[in-house]
């Protein structure tokens, strides 16, 4: 079972007190990037409510960040409202909500895409952000909170070729949803910001690699040396859970309380220019 690198001594050691006393629930929170932000977010002051179908790590997350576990389908609409009012009769309010929860799949060819599978991918990574904004921004309104939303991305929202179809469709829809919600929103000093990853490996990144290879062999390893060749304009640098926490972290801090609809790319370069240029500039 993958977890998430960042390690804790079981301590709140407050490094500055950016999000201190602030209320933010982490769906997909069990593993990962989610993983890796609700620890930073606890370290820098936050009380943290871990939202994930992975029960059992998840809720041994939650313990050693003196948080609290719910088991939340995104896609269940009464599921992300739970995960909501477990805030609010928790610590009375709603600060931040990071909508990280997400899948991918394997389809390639738009010519033979199934509908069920991509009614699947929206269900989860569309729907399940609608649900995490509607509700928290609900939450906030009520409470009188300038709170921040951030939704979780992907390069493939914003440079084609990335990801299959589905995953791009669904990762562009969040960046559309996003900007319009920040819109509406501002006017209650709620920000909606997201945070694009390109390419951190994962688990999940290692089964897409799988599927479209076909090479069941492929490790953690051989992905992560491949990003590191040729994922990024920092030679041999490839993002991890931590760069993508820290991303989430600034947007939910009040540091960028200036900032809404935006999207926040964390991908060393990749998409700021093509693989050609990079090799032009390049000394081999």
């Amino acid at each position: 079972m993958e977890t998430c690198d960042h390690k804790s001594d079981g301590s709140q050691k407050l490094a500055t007190k950016r999000l201190f006393g602030k209320v933010a629930i982490i769906t997909g929170g069990a593993r990962g990037i989610g993983c890796a932000t609700a620890r930073l977010m606890w370290e820098n002051g936050a009380h943290v409510i871990i939202a994930d179908i992975l029960d059992e790590v998840g809720e041994k997350l939650a313990k050693s960040i003196e948080g609290l576990y719910v088991h939340c389908d995104v896609s269940k609409e009464a599921d992300v409202e739970s995960a909501v009012q477990l805030a609010l009769s928790w610590k009375g309010k709603l600060d931040i909500i990071f909508n990280n929860a997400g899948i991918v799949d394997n389809q390639r060819s738009i010519t033979n895409l199934e509908m069920n599978k991509l009614t699947t991918m929206i269900n989860v990574n569309v729907n399940g952000v609608l649900h995490g904004i509607k509700h928290a921004a609900r939450a906030m309104i009520s409470s009188g909170t300038s709170g921040s939303i951030v939704c979780s991305l992907s390069s493939s929202a914003i440079m084609g070729g990335l990801a299959s179809h589905a995953y791009t469709l669904t990762k562009g829809a969040v960046l559309g949803i996003s900007r319009s919600a920040a819109c509406e929103l501002g006017v209650h000093g709620i920000r909606v910001n997201c945070v694009s990853p390109h390419a951190v490996p994962s688990e999940m990144l290692v089964k897409a690699y799988r599927d479209y290879s076909g090479k069941q062999d492929i490790t953690l390893e051989d992905v992560s040396e491949i990003i590191g060749g040729s994922g990024s304009l920092l030679r041999g640098r490839y993002g991890s859970f931590e760069d993508i926490a820290h991303a989430a972290l600034f947007l939910a801090s009040d540091e960028a309380g200036f900032i809404t609809g935006h999207n926040l790319v964390v991908d060393g370069g990749y998409t700021s220019t093509t693989l050609k240029m990079r090799f032009i500039y390049s000394d081999k």
